[in-house]
C-alpha cells in the first residue's frame, strides 16, 4: 500500500515517520521533509503528485485555509483524487469545513475523514497520540491500523465533523487547564515555596494533568520551545468560540484564555509553545 503524507512540521514529521510504508511526502518547505526523504520517503513537488501516487493520504497542516487549499485547490487532493481513495485530515480545523470536504469527496467516490490528534510533539515522537475521528465508519476501519502506528488512543465519534468537535472539547479543557497550571506555579513561587517540590507533589494528586506533568517543568526551566505552537492554539480556541456561538452557549473560561493568549506579542505567538502563558504572570 502506498501512503501519502502532506505537512511535515513539528507534528507531521514524527507522525509520518511511524507509518513506515512506501511513503510519498509533500511540504510547503522541502527542508522540513529532509529526514523522511533520507529514510526513503519519496518527495513530491505538489499535493497533486501525492494523491496520484498514494492509496491513502494523511494531512497535518496549520490552518483551515491551508486545509481548504490542499484539498480543493488547483493542485488539490479531492480535485485530482480518484474513487476509492481515503484522505485523512489530522489538522485541527473547522467542523464545518470537515463536513464540506466530506461532501466534496463523496461526489467523486473519495472518503474524507477528519482525524485531529492530541498529545503534542512528545506524543507524536512516541507514537502515543490520541486520535479523534469523524466520517464514514467503514473508511475509519480501513485506516485504523495506520492510525495505531502513531496513536495510542483511537476513537471514532460519528459523521464528518465529529472528530473536529471532539478536538474542540479537548482544546477547551486544555485552555483553562493551562491557566490553572501557570497560576498554580506563580502562586507557589510568590509564597516562597520550593516550586519544583510543589509541582512534584500536586502532580500526584487530584490536580494532576498532562499539562502539569509535561509542560509545567518546561515553564520552570524557561524552556518555551514549541511542542504545540501558541498561534495554532489561538486558532483552535477561535474555532471553538465560533462553534460555541453557533450553539448559543457561553464558555467564559475559554474566552478568558483566548484573551490572555491573544494579548501576547506576535513574536511570542509565532515562536513559542502554549506554556509561554506562564510568562504572562512572572513578567509582571
Amino acid at each position: 500500500m502506498n501512503i501519502g503524507f502532506i505537512g511535515t512540521g513539528v507534528m507531521g514529521s514524527s507522525m509520518a515517520a511511524h507509518i513506515g510504508e512506501s511513503l510519498f511526502v509533500y511540504n510547503r518547505t522541502k527542508d522540513k521533509a529532509t529526514q523522511l526523504i533520507n529514510k526513503g520517503a519519496v518527495w513530491c513537488e505538489t499535493p497533486k503528485a501525492v494523491v496520484a501516487s498514494a492509496d491513502i493520504v494523511f494531512t497535518m497542516l496549520g490552518y483551515p485555509d491551508d486545509v481548504e487549499r490542499i484539498y480543493l485547490g488547483e493542485d488539490g487532493l479531492i480535485t485530482h483524487g480518484q474513487s476509492g481513495q481515503i484522505l485523512v485530515d489530522c489538522t485541527t480545523s473547522s467542523p464545518e469545513l470537515a463536513m464540506r470536504l466530506y461532501e466534496a469527496g463523496q461526489t467523486k467516490g473519495i472518503e474524507v475523514l477528519d482525524a485531529p490528534v492530541s498529545g503534542g510533539d512528545v506524543g507524536a515522537k512516541n507514537g502515543t497520540l490520541s486520535v479523534m475521528v469523524g466520517g464514514n465508519e467503514s473508511a475509519f476501519k480501513q485506516v485504523k491500523p495506520l492510525l495505531e502506528r502513531f496513536g495510542a488512543s483511537i476513537s471514532y465519534f460519528g459523521p464528518a465533523g465529529s472528530g473536529q468537535h471532539t478536538k474542540m472539547a479537548n482544546q477547551i479543557a486544555i485552555a483553562s487547564n493551562m491557566l490553572g497550571v501557570a497560576e498554580s506555579l506563580y502562586y507557589a513561587k510568590s509564597a516562597g515555596l520550593d516550586v519544583e517540590k510543589v509541582l512534584e507533589t500536586i502532580a500526584k494528586g487530584a490536580a494532576g494533568s498532562w499539562s502539569l506533568s509535561n509542560l509545567a517543568p518546561r515553564m520552570l526551566k524557561g524552556d518555551y520551545g514549541p511542542g504545540f505552537y501558541t498561534h495554532h492554539f489561538l486558532k483552535d480556541m477561535k474555532i471553538a468560540l465560533s462553534e460555541a456561538e453557533k450553539m448559543k452557549i457561553k464558555l467564559p473560561g475559554l474566552n478568558l484564555a483566548y484573551q490572555l493568549y491573544d494579548a501576547l506579542s506576535d513574536e511570542l505567538k509565532q515562536s513559542t509553545g502554549t506554556h509561554i502563558i506562564y510568562e504572562k504572570y512572572t513578567s509582571h
